[in-house]
């Protein structure tokens, strides 16, 4: 069983939203590996305690922690960005991790556009793919199966949306092998209704807020983060990035 913990950064918005891009980000770990996946971040947290004073309670909001740092003020701001350096560092050294993202522009979509379900129906079927096609890193039976952990978000809508994928998930016909139209690839091994956590007490979902929050800075960074090359951690992935999710770049990052 492999299990996606999955956070976003931006928002749906169409009208007045203060960013064009929604991003949601995957982090992909076999229940096999979860444990040791765990022992290591907690140790890593320690570590970030001892050298940067961040608790292990304290909770790890990478735009927060940037430009609305609250009592993480305490924390110098050049040693609040090394510890998203080290958080991507971190994750980047886990032999069985897997990241990958989903970047929505909203820019020139119609007004009528689900920019949520758009976003999680491309990262869910990408990760149906992935668990088919056996191209997770980690342990791993030949027919395995695998169960969404989201940060707290529309519950209802995204429940709704992965049971219906269970019955009908249109797919748009690869025109060399089926010609027009779309198919109904029913999703067979992302398995139950999404589980829900508040990240505080996540610290898994904590990674995931870091890596949405660098993606997005590929795409739209702030000031500060591109004055110190910020705009540019999420490129320090490379051992965990699952790159099958997409030919058009090599950061496996799926844009619509």
């Amino acid at each position: 069983m492999y299990l996606m913990y999955v956070d976003e950064s931006g928002d749906t918005g169409l009208n007045r939203s203060p960013t064009r891009f929604f991003i949601l980000t995957a982090i992909v770990v076999h229940e096999l590996r979860w444990r040791d996946t765990l022992d290591s971040l907690v140790d890593f947290r320690r570590m970030l305690r001892d050298t940067k004073g961040l608790k292990l309670r304290e909770e790890i909001h990478a735009n927060e922690m940037i430009s609305k740092p609250g009592d993480l003020i305490r924390i110098k701001r050049n040693d609040r960005l090394d510890i998203l350096k080290k958080c991507i560092d971190w994750v980047n050294d886990q032999p069985d991790l897997n990241v990958f993202s989903v970047v929505i522009d909203k820019q020139g979509k119609g007004e009528t556009t689900d920019i949520f379900g758009v976003a999680w129906n491309t990262l869910i079927n990408r990760f149906e793919n992935t668990l088919r096609n056996r191209n997770f890193s980690g342990p791993g039976n030949s027919d395995e199966r695998g169960m969404i952990v989201a940060d707290n978000t529309d519950g209802l809508q995204l429940r709704q949306l992965v049971r219906r994928m269970r019955h009908y998930n249109a797919i748009p016909n690869n025109r060399r092998y089926y010609g027009e139209g779309y198919r109904n690839s029913k999703m067979l091994h992302v398995i139950e209704d999404p589980v829900f956590r508040d990240s505080k007490q996540s610290l898994i979902l904590q990674m995931n807020d870091v890596l949405a929050y660098c993606c997005r800075q590929l795409y739209e960074p702030n000031n500060y983060m591109k004055s110190k090359g910020g705009h540019n951690f999420y490129q320090r992935l490379s051992n965990v990035i699952v790159r099958q999710v997409s030919s058009k770049n090599n950061l496996g990052i799926v844009e619509r």
